[in-house]
């Protein structure tokens, strides 16, 4: 079985063998803290009917405790990947496709446990046993669909967790994209005005020739050449709006 460990960390296996005869029920456990609390006090304040029905209840009560403790643990889990999707679409980040990774490790160990339960029980239901009555064999049946929901509760997260993983590289290409329109905007901005900066940077000596680069004499030289500047860049920026590229304007194509 497992048993979930506190503040969201990874669950942890623990072993439980039953040794179930004619009249009396053995569990072996590894650890201390399970979810078979409510057995145990029915059993010392002699509620229930453990007494009437027999050892063969007893040992289905235990069984079906161990089966109902998985599913704190998916809800737990169910949680967990609601606030890794919202993490996602908010601010992905390395640390948060780990701990959907992680997630998805744990929904393949549980997957990996339920299993041979689900099994076990549907196999303890079909066949006859003289350690089971035909009424404890009903009870099973109910344990052995909730085996059932689990197996197909894991698999729906383990859908979700490879969703959320697509959901990733989708965000963090969109946030790529983003910044790539960005720099890519600012640089075709820049470029022509870089363009004119570069030709009239070069030093060809008016006095030389009058085609070189009359404009260095002119009276109004620098500010023309700023006039320019900012108009060229008004008129990109204006462009790149008008195509949706920039701000909240709607694409044209």
């Amino acid at each position: 079985k497992t048993r979930m460990a506190g503040g969201g960390e990874p669950f942890q296996y623990e072993q439980l063998s039953l040794v179930v005869g004619s009249n009396y029920v053995l569990s072996l456990q590894q650890h201390r803290g399970d979810c078979l609390g409510l057995v145990r006090e029915r059993l010392l304040h002699k509620r229930g009917v453990f007494r009437s029905y027999g050892a063969d209840y007893l040992a289905y009560s235990i069984l079906d405790a161990v089966v109902d403790g998985y599913f704190p643990v998916l809800e737990d889990y169910g949680e967990r990947l609601e606030e890794l999707e919202e993490e996602i679409l908010e601010r992905p980040r390395q640390a948060t496709i780990l701990k959907v990774q992680s997630a998805k490790r744990d929904m393949l160990a549980l997957r990996r446990s339920i299993w041979p339960q689900r099994e076990f029980f549907g196999a303890m239901v079909r066949d006859p046993t003289p350690l089971l009555t035909d009424r404890t064999r009903t009870y099973l049946r109910d344990t052995h669909d909730h085996a059932i929901r689990i197996m197909d509760l894991v698999d729906t997260y383990r859908d979700i967790s490879s969703g959320l993983t697509d959901l990733y590289m989708s965000s963090v290409s969109n946030r790529m994209n983003d910044v790539m329109k960005v720099l890519t905007v600012i640089a075709t901005i820049f470029i022509p005005l870089t363009f004119v900066a570069g030709i009239y940077g070069m030093n060809f000596n008016t006095e030389v020739s009058p085609l070189n680069m009359p404009e260095l004499n002119w009276y109004w030289a620098y500010p023309a050449f700023w006039v320019v500047m900012i108009i060229a860049a008004g008129v990109l920026l204006l462009f790149f709006r008008r195509r949706g590229w920039i701000g909240s304007g709607d694409s044209s194509d």
